[in-house]
């Protein structure tokens, strides 16, 4: 694991049924291709477990075996990381699925089998239904293990050189890859891996092209990354690595992504040209998520970071300006940049209300001079405590709901009754199951009136 990545051979049963898994997906997808079920270069199948099969969807075989198998191993990987950190083996258990699998209950881990019979652009795209990252692709999840009928997948090390991964692999033999969620869950000492299809064999063996299963092992979306027990086990935790749900941090990769998607693909380093003349505000702001750096920490080379900025540096070890190599336990809060960002977000909120205030003002004086322009209750547009709810916000503290699910909602959820106990921020709700007691952080999408 010194250089983000592992290979793990199997015993002679498990690797049996990995051959068995990959060869069936190779046939699966070209028996696809020839119907002109899949158009160009490259298939993408995902399995998960729980997940209710129509008629029509067809399969690769041995999925569900597959799942399972990959499924015991990641546990027992994980579970070894954490004794390597000096932690309990079961310290990562309350953010996996039970086992067994309750009845009517989906999987948060997935199964994605891949087909590529032609090079890849730019090397991306190792495992597929990935976004690319700034040098290939960063897994969101805990642990991701590959098993393909080739080598082909290239890892980034700690010191920023790429290599050849799995080339001493069999097949049968799985790569283990760590991802971001992990990463965070052990603050930082575990980091993300970053890999990308290697050029030279993403076509495969006698370019007949090159299939994989990638198992993706997931945290539940309703679990909190915390990272008190590394704390506990006398590692420093960096400020930065606070509790967090995991929808939350899934989202926030998610706007993260959003971000280095609009630049080019070349490597993007955040910098700031003195030239321009740059803002106070651009200056105590971080660069990826634009908020200020009420977390800032001077690193070994003598620049400071916070927010994902400073995630980024950790889990790299190496300052994205300078380029030079850190020791991210010697990071050192940077007081004086906290002081001032702080001073900053206190003057913008100051404006910021004062300009509310004014807009409130000629509201209400507009109201009085133009009677229909008043907010009418029998619509909805005032509650009764008096507040006016916008579109975001169309529910209230103790409201009863439906859960009728979008694509980031669990469906383990989906169908339940719920009742809203708290309401954050951009139109998010907290809301209590009703009859579980599981707690859920939810957008309103989602939701709808019983």
């Amino acid at each position: 694991m010194r250089h983000n990545a592992a290979v793990i051979e199997l015993g002679a049963d498990d690797a049996a049924l990995l051959r068995c898994g990959v060869e069936a997906s190779r046939l699966y997808f070209r028996s696809r291709a020839q119907l002109g079920a899949g158009k160009g270069s490259r298939g993408v199948y995902m399995y998960r477990a729980g997940r209710a099969l129509e008629d029509w969807d067809s399969s690769p075989p041995c999925m569900a075996d597959v799942f399972r198998c990959m499924g015991k191993v990641a546990r027992v990987a994980l579970s070894a990381i954490a004794r390597h950190l000096r932690l309990r083996r079961d310290v990562f258990s309350h953010l996996l699925d039970d086992t067994p699998l309750p009845a009517n209950e989906v999987s948060s881990s997935v199964l994605l089998a891949a087909y590529t019979n032609a090079s890849l652009q730019n090397g991306k795209g190792a495992i597929g239904g990935g976004k690319p990252g700034i040098n290939g692709e960063v897994e969101k999840g805990l642990l991701t293990l590959i098993s393909s009928d080739s080598p082909g997948i290239q890892v980034c090390d700690p010191n920023g050189r790429w290599y050849l991964a799995d080339s001493g692999s069999a097949p049968g033999d799985l790569l283990l890859l760590t991802g971001k969620a992990l990463s965070h869950a052990t603050a930082g000492l575990r980091p993300a891996a970053s890999y990308k299809a290697a050029p030279d064999y993403s076509s495969g063996v006698n370019s007949g092209g090159r299939t994989s299963l990638a198992f993706r092992l997931m945290p539940q979306g309703n679990a909190i990354l915390d990272c008190s027990p590394i704390a506990a086990a006398g590692h420093v935790i960096p400020q930065s690595y606070v509790p967090i749900s995991v929808s939350q941090f899934m989202d926030d990769l998610s706007a993260e992504e959003d971000v280095l998607c609009n630049h080019s693909d070349s490597a993007f380093v955040p910098q700031i040209n003195l030239n321009k003349d740059p803002s106070l505000r651009s200056v105590l702001s971080d660069p990826l998520s634009g908020a200020f750096l009420e977390d800032a920490m001077v690193v070994s080379c003598g620049h400071s970071f916070g927010g994902l900025m400073l995630r980024r540096v950790i889990e790299s070890s190496r300052c994205t300006l300078c380029n030079a190599e850190i020791e991210t336990r010697s990071l050192v809060p940077n007081l004086a940049l906290r002081a001032a960002a702080a001073a900053v977000k206190l003057e913008d909120d100051r404006r910021l209300f004062h300009n509310a205030t004014i807009r409130k003002r000629r509201k209400e004086l507009g109201d009085q001079m133009d009677p229909s322009r008043r907010p009418n209750r029998e619509n909805g547009d005032v509650g009764d405590d008096g507040i006016n709810r916008g579109v975001q916000y169309p529910f209230s503290v103790n409201e009863k709901v439906m859960i009728k699910g979008n694509r980031r909602t669990p469906e383990k959820f989906v169908g339940k009754e719920a009742v809203i106990t708290s309401q954050c921020l951009n139109g998010w709700y907290l809301l209590k199951i009703i009859g579980s007691g599981e707690n859920v952080r939810l957008q309103y999408r989602s939701l709808r009136k019983i």
